[in-house]
């Protein structure tokens, strides 16, 4: 038998390392619950650097976290695009330019230090990937009882977070009163419950457009928060015959088609 040629050899090796990320990013194995469970807590670092960050002057050793940081979401974002199977979609994906404005704020400091707040719609998508939730679903029974409220909770969180950062970001260097992150927050917050101290205002058509958005999606999502505090609470248990998902914690039968279930108890939290 012949050798294989180096193309053929380079793809196969190719290939290997494919399946190695998608084998990480994909399974259900332990030590792929174990790397996603770490890029979710990198995400969530990366968050808390960039409020501190905020608040403390630009040094020069800053500005090397930053570079470190930029190449590992250039790293997490490679891989994702290596795995895909449909690269086009999911380069046209709106967490796609989330993480290239990422990468760029990143690794260009010029850019504006700021932009790295996108960072955390990443969250997010980590959160509602199936495989995450399943898993949490599995090892968490505070999870299973409490989905709707955690979710509906991040949802909330994301955007305060991310329009906390646009607002720091397009008014801090114009703005006496955005001085830092905590500003530029309290003014979210205000705006978001419609409050409206007016000690913190943000001038200008851009100004007033930021404040607008923030009214208006951050109080539907609000209410939707609040929603899910006030409903019944219920379990998630797909009925075999109707798929209804949602039942009473003691429910016997379903309420739609009236199929007898097999809700599992999950005992005292």
């Amino acid at each position: 038998m012949q050798d294989a040629s180096p193309r053929q050899a380079a793809g196969r090796s190719r290939w290997t390392w494919v399946e190695k990320l998608r084998f990480l990013y994909e399974s259900d194995a332990h030590e792929a619950h174990r790397f996603r469970y770490g890029l979710l807590v990198f995400d969530v670092a990366t968050i808390v650097f960039i409020i501190v960050s905020s608040f403390l002057p630009r040094y020069r050793a800053m500005e090397w976290i930053d570079v470190i940081i930029g190449l590992l979401v250039l790293s997490d974002f490679l891989a994702r695009i290596a795995i895909s199977r449909n690269r086009l979609r999911d380069l046209a994906h709106p967490v796609t330019f989330a993480d290239i404005a990422s990468i760029v704020s990143f690794l260009a400091p010029v850019v504006g230090e700021g932009i790295g707040f996108l960072r955390i719609l990443r969250t997010v998508r980590f959160l509602r990937t199936y495989q995450l939730l399943s898993r949490l679903r599995q090892d968490s029974t505070f999870f299973r009882c409490n989905e709707d409220l955690i979710i509906a909770s991040v949802n909330l969180g994301v955007f305060i977070f991310v329009m906390t950062g646009f607002v720091y970001e397009t008014q801090h260097w114009s703005n006496d009163q955005i001085g830092n992150y905590v500003d530029a927050l309290y003014f979210t917050i205000a705006a978001l419950t419609t409050t409206g101290f007016g000690d913190i205002t943000l001038a200008g058509t851009l100004g007033h457009l930021i404040s607008v958005v923030i009214m208006i999606f951050g109080v539907t999502l609000f209410l939707r928060l609040l929603q899910v505090l006030l409903r019944p609470n219920k379990v998630r248990h797909p009925c075999p015959v109707c798929g209804l998902q949602r039942h009473d914690r003691d429910a016997v039968h379903c309420k739609a088609c009236g199929t007898i279930l097999d809700i599992p108890d999950e005992g005292s939290i």
